[in-house]
């Protein structure tokens, strides 16, 4: 059992239109969920739109099958003054048990942007928009 602290950002079963053509789950589509929790915590923290500039040190240590439960975390790791870098670990559950391993892993690095397209410092966050008026 893989322990990991704070809650997911992501939870997604994978699917058969998920696999590489070997029937296991594809590398990319592992990325992409990687990708898409670590833009979620990057816009949340930044409060605003993050857009990701690059991303780095892959690793797949585990696979997984159709069916398997893929727990993404996110953690900043460095906060710069326009930028977030994130890293992120996928934690795969098996379909019929409790049964946990890392499957992916990987470090993204996103830039925070105003409403023109230009980068803004991480720190200028907008007031959040709780749906509810004063």
């Amino acid at each position: 059992m893989v322990q990991v602290a704070g809650d997911p950002v992501i939870r997604v079963t994978a699917m058969p239109a998920d696999t590489n053509p070997y029937g296991g789950v594809f590398g990319g589509w592992l990325m992409s969920q990687m990708a898409l929790g670590a833009g979620s915590l990057a816009s949340r923290h930044a409060n605003g739109t993050a857009v990701v500039i690059g991303a780095t040190d892959f690793r797949f240590p585990g696979a997984m099958d159709v069916g398997d439960e893929l727990s993404i975390y996110a953690d900043i790791a460095k906060e710069g003054r326009t930028s977030l870098n994130i890293e992120v670990r996928g934690i795969a559950r098996e379909r019929n048990s409790e049964a946990t391993k890392e499957v992916c892993s990987g470090s993204f690095t996103f830039v925070v942007i105003d409403e023109t397209g230009r980068p803004r410092a991480v720190k200028d966050r907008p007031a959040p928009n709780t749906g509810q008026e004063l």
